[in-house]
């Protein structure tokens, strides 16, 4: 009897121990409730003792900074363009009595802190442009709305570590009116450049050809001067020629007359046979025939008659 007694009293003492007994880790915090009120609060993780249930009981809270995700919302900048908000939060609990006395859960804080940023997102980006917002002031207006945050969020024993956005953006519509727009945008910039460019290509080729043109006139320039120049140079010569033996120079412009004048051809040529034209036909030595004899006959190239 009395070693069961025993035992039973053991365990009796080794469940109000286990009953009385809890343990705070680091990444949490504990509120020790007394009759359903708050009776202190341990911060530091270690072993901690309480009364047994239902006298004491142990409220944890998380210590460490918890995010909070909510869904894209709705904005007017203040140039009248709507935006497509998706922002986010971190937080911790600055003050466990505080934060149980309002809030008293994680999922409750949340609702009431997405309402909190939502109102204030709203807020800021209605004073700000869409280029501010999408790229000249986005760290300013971030701060801007994290501070009001946590001003809110300080009844409700929060910290609110710091707000980003994601992702601003028009609407769907609006993005797919400003894409087109922005499309016959670049089109009439590049039918513009095309234009230029083909109006210095025509201006190239004007001058291209207006240079040709020039050289080409002057290349004729110089060859006419050039071939008048041989000319000239070559009736010298001639004059010399003939000057040193026309006898020669004659004959020599005759076998040129014969080779022109009786070339094969349709042209029918009427002539005397005493004319002057043949007199190296009748003498070798191109002497003069009288006008008599006998009447013209008519001569057609390349057969004489």
């Amino acid at each position: 009897m009395r070693g069961g007694i025993l035992a039973i009293l053991l365990a009796v003492v080794a469940a109000v121990v286990y009953a009385s007994v809890f343990i705070v880790n680091p990444t949490q915090q504990a509120i020790v409730l007394t009759f359903g009120k708050i009776d202190k609060v341990i911060t530091e993780p270690g072993l901690n003792f309480k009364l047994p249930a239902p006298f004491q009981n142990v409220v944890y809270l998380d210590k460490r900074i918890l995010d909070l995700n909510m869904p894209p919302v709705e904005a007017i900048a203040s140039d009248k363009k709507r935006l497509v908000v998706d922002a986010f939060a971190r937080y911790r609990i600055s003050d466990p009595v505080l934060f149980f006395q309002r809030v008293n859960n994680i999922r409750e804080a949340n609702q009431r802190l997405s309402t909190f940023l939502q109102s204030s997102l709203r807020s800021e980006l209605a004073k700000a442009s869409f280029t501010a917002v999408v790229r000249d002031n986005r760290s300013g207006l971030m701060e801007n709305i994290r501070r009001d945050v946590s001003n809110s969020a300080s009844e409700l024993g929060i910290e609110v570590v710091d707000v980003k956005i994601r992702r601003a953006d028009l609407p769907d519509a609006n993005s797919q009116a400003i894409y087109a727009r922005m499309q016959t945008e670049r089109q009439r910039e590049a039918t513009e450049l095309r234009a230029q460019g083909e109006e210095q290509a025509r201006r190239i080729r004007s001058r291209a050809d207006r240079n040709a043109t020039v050289l080409v006139a002057e290349a004729k320039r110089d060859a006419d001067i050039m071939r008048g120049v041989g000319d000239a140079e070559r009736n010298k010569i001639f004059a010399e020629a003939y000057g040193v033996d026309p006898d020669f120079f004659a004959f020599y412009r005759s076998m040129q007359a014969y080779e022109t004048g009786l070339r094969q051809g349709d042209t029918s040529l009427v002539l005397s046979p005493d004319s002057s034209f043949f007199r190296y036909f009748n003498d070798p030595m191109g002497a003069s025939q009288s006008s008599e004899g006998n009447s013209g006959s008519r001569l057609q190239a390349p057969n004489a008659q």
